[in-house]
């Protein structure tokens, strides 16, 4: 069985710089992490591999720095590491975005004696982006179901069991069978820390580098040229009004809120 988990290399960072120039994130001399959803991601594929006998493999698309972040997952006890790059990928939407990852699980399937025994692992979103459609647009590109929001998981006898979260108060309960598609919550587990020997191991494995010439996609589906989103405007938004303090007794401070609520036209 092999578990594919995708993740992302992420602006560390609360307050992100956008480029007015090119609408883009600016990502030059901030420090990057691995997205939180992923590790998420990355953990439960290692607690799967645990009672399953699985082959972890993660997949990261970006540039050359991206290596950070599949040396971190690495150090966590993933067993193979492939990043995607290339320059015909930068500036990929999340459509691009996954068509260039379905080519490259697809490709490294094609070695598998059973091609429809594994399971897609993905962060349910990315803190810049925070669109959460790679995870469905992935499944679709791949041709297998998907499970959005999951916050319980459990694999018998091939078959997927799930808590989903649906709407604000609900949970649904799905099952399917593998192959499929499944983008996590952070409250599905507590990513573990990778141990000392995890990350001189890590540093010793090779991770692999897929480019445009090994995938051979449709140029016309990477990078800028693949991307049907079209970003007219990203800006932080502006902080208005200042901060007030009412002070007084409870009363006092309610009876205080209250009228300026009313003045503001809230109440």
């Amino acid at each position: 069985m092999k578990i594919f988990v995708c993740i992302k290399q992420v602006p560390g960072v609360s307050e992100v710089r956008i480029d007015p120039q090119t609408n883009s994130l600016v990502r030059e001399g901030i420090p990057s992490i691995t997205n939180p959803f992923d590790k998420n991601a990355i953990e439960l594929a290692l607690i799967i591999k645990k009672n399953h006998d699985a082959e972890v493999i993660a997949i990261s698309m970006g540039p050359p720095q991206a290596e950070e972040v599949l040396r971190e997952a690495l150090a966590m006890g993933v067993d193979q590491a492939f990043l995607l790059s290339d320059r015909a990928f930068a500036g990929a939407d999340t459509l691009a975005t996954s068509y260039t990852l379905a080519l490259a699980i697809k490709k490294l399937l094609k070695g598998s004696k059973d091609k429809t025994n594994y399971l897609v692992i993905v962060g349910a979103q990315a803190i810049d982006g925070d669109t959460g459609q790679v995870g469905p647009e992935l499944a679709e590109e791949l041709n297998i179901p998907q499970i959005t929001y999951v916050q319980k998981f459990e694999l018998k006898e091939g078959k997927i069991l799930v808590e989903r979260i649906f709407r604000t108060e609900e949970i649904v309960i799905i099952e399917t069978r593998m192959p499929a598609l499944i983008s996590v919550l952070k409250e599905i587990n507590t990513p573990r820390n990778p141990t000392m020997s995890g990350v001189v191991n890590a540093y010793k494995k090779e991770i692999k580098v897929l480019n445009a010439e090994e995938l051979k996609p449709d140029i016309r589906k990477v990078g800028r040229h693949g991307s049907k989103t079209e970003v007219w405007k990203i800006f932080v938004p502006e902080r208005k009004g200042d901060q007030i303090i009412f002070k007084g007794t409870n009363e006092e401070v309610v009876k205080e809120l209250c009228k300026k609520l009313k003045n503001d036209k809230i109440l």
